[in-house]
């Protein structure tokens, strides 16, 4: 990988450990390093399948945790025939926490019809109000305060927005603590569910407690599930897929501050929006020691994704220059390049989103060393590269840009292919952001939800068939619902999937219309930009 030597392509706030460099790291093809490792296999583990994650390991999709039962891991759970797997669930009337952007579509499209617009926009923003109000009224003061501590621990340890050291060190009586402690208040301007991360991760991890109603993390938790049932190892595959938080409040807020002090403290490490790869590396250690611990026969590690590529945060324009990845400017996906104002709206630059990217790989070498040296340890843990996956899908990065694509482009296996059953959608899935116009259902996106930022039903079932190709080469076996073995190459349920995913199956019509609104109101008022800001 070639560094950049030239000073104009590095943003001055950069901190000196992170190395610019011209190219994204060149995916690893090979789960295993090339590294053999022949391990025991005596019985059967109680637990098939564990995972611990962040908010693309719980399920979180178009603003909101709700379809949990189409997470990754319950899709690998069901093509394993494994319907023992525990997850959290989010019930409620108004599709779920803290903003199902997809519910509130459906309901204003009954409301006011296929768009959104100036004549009825008044109302529309009332409605909105009374929804956010509903969503309030549920999880701040009704039956989402309600939690239950007994039951079983969740085999789905993730939980949205948090981080490698919330994975280590935060639990249920923590984020319980945190409720008692801070009342809500019903902000009339803030029509957000105050501490949603806290109420959804109390639901993941209330069960999670010792035999002396301890509170659990979840490496303890997973750890505590690793000592059960009769074999040498309680978890058959455990998949570990963290980080992307250290680096993803860039994008949310577009603002690098980058990590310093106090990096490792959760009472303080908020107002960081990009760890430094060193501050990252030494979370990761500590990370690494205790997943370690966890008496799991097969551990999958994931790479984090290059954030900049998914589509909330919009670059603007063409390129920034002939055969770059990047664009002058990112904001917020609403503004059209006509409308924006670098002196107005919220922004990163070019270089801003190069520093990050190559944060990133460095965070991303750290953790091919950690899969490395566990392997030359007699341990069959394995690398999943995310990072490598979305790279492969970046429509306006590199796919529709054939001289920006990397020089290890054509050796990785170029663009990614699509299962047949999801090349057959028209129009063509892309990761471009979700839209759609009246009477002609999608016109773009469809691998990721209407937040920009988390897949949709499909894109998560490309996760899960990435991760059984890995599964299936450590030797997991794969069952039918009647208990029989599944032979050959395991193959995710595509028709099943595109039939739960309602936004390619019932797409619903006024996407655009709720975009163009929006973003009218931002070209004058800089209203929903200032909220954004305001609510992270």
């Amino acid at each position: 990988m070639v560094k950049a030597s030239n000073s104009k392509f590095k943003d001055p706030k950069t901190p000196p450990d992170v190395e610019i460099r011209f190219e994204a790291r060149k995916p690893i093809t090979d789960s295993t390093l090339g590294i053999p490792v022949n391990i025991t296999k005596v019985g059967n583990p109680q637990h098939r399948l564990v995972t611990i994650g962040d908010s693309l390991t719980h399920g979180f999709q178009s603003g909101a945790i709700f379809n949990t039962n189409q997470s990754y891991p319950v899709i690998i759970a069901k093509e394993m025939g494994w319907s023992d797997m525990r997850y959290p669930v989010y019930s409620g009337p108004e599709g779920g926490l803290p903003l199902n952007l997809e519910y509130l579509s459906r309901d204003l499209k009954k409301r006011f019809g296929d768009k959104v617009n100036w004549l009825n926009g008044l109302p529309a923003i009332l409605s909105i109000r009374q929804y956010l109000d509903a969503i309030e009224e549920y999880w701040e003061r009704g039956k989402g305060t309600v939690y239950n501590s007994q039951g079983k621990i969740n085999h789905n340890l993730a939980v949205y927005g948090w981080d490698l050291r919330n994975t280590l060190s935060r639990n249920a009586d923590i984020c319980l603590d945190i409720l008692a402690k801070n009342k809500p208040k019903n902000d009339f301007l803030r029509q957000v569910v105050e501490y949603h991360n806290e109420r959804s991760a109390i639901v993941v991890l209330n069960s999670a407690r010792d035999s002396n109603g301890k509170a659990l993390t979840p490496i303890q938790a997973a750890t505590v599930l690793g000592q059960e049932g009769n074999t040498e190892e309680g978890i058959e595959t455990l998949i570990v897929m963290i980080g992307s938080n250290n680096a993803l409040g860039s994008i949310l807020t577009f603002n690098v501050s980058w990590s310093d002090e106090g990096y490792d403290d959760m009472s303080v490490n908020d107002k960081y929006t990009v760890w430094r790869p060193t501050h990252f590396k030494a979370e990761l250690d500590l990370l690494v020691t205790e997943i370690k611990k966890i008496k799991a026969r097969h551990v999958i590690v994931a790479t984090v994704p290059h954030i900049t590529i998914v589509p909330f945060a919009r670059g603007v324009g063409g390129k920034a220059r002939n055969k770059s990845r990047y664009f002058p400017y990112y904001t917020l996906p609403w503004i059209q390049d006509k409308d924006f104002n670098p002196d107005k709206h919220p922004h990163l630059t070019e270089n801003e989103a190069r520093a990050i990217d190559c944060a990133i790989d460095q965070y991303n070498d750290a953790i091919t060393e950690v899969v490395r040296q566990a392997r030359l340890e007699g341990r069959d843990w394995y690398l999943m590269e995310l990072c490598g996956l979305l790279d492969r899908l970046a429509s306006r990065r590199y796919i529709e840009d054939p001289l920006a694509r990397p020089d290890w482009w054509d050796e990785v296996g170029g663009e990614y292919q699509l299962p047949p059953e999801l090349e057959v959608i028209s129009p063509p899935l892309n990761s471009c952001l979700f839209r759609t116009e009246p009477g002609k259902g999608r016109t773009d996106g469809g691998l990721f939800s209407l937040d920009g930022i988390h897949p949709t039903t499909v894109g998560y079932g490309i996760m899960a068939q990435e991760i059984i190709k890995i599964m299936q080469s450590s030797g997991v076996k794969f069952y039918k619902e009647d208990g029989s073995l599944r032979e050959g190459e395991i193959k995710v349920d595509w028709k099943r999937l595109v039939a739960q995913d309602s936004l390619i199956s019932q797409t619903p019509p006024n996407i655009d219309s709720i975009l163009d609104f929006v973003g009218g109101i931002d070209k004058y008022l800089n209203l929903f930009s200032g909220m954004l800001r305001r609510n992270y």
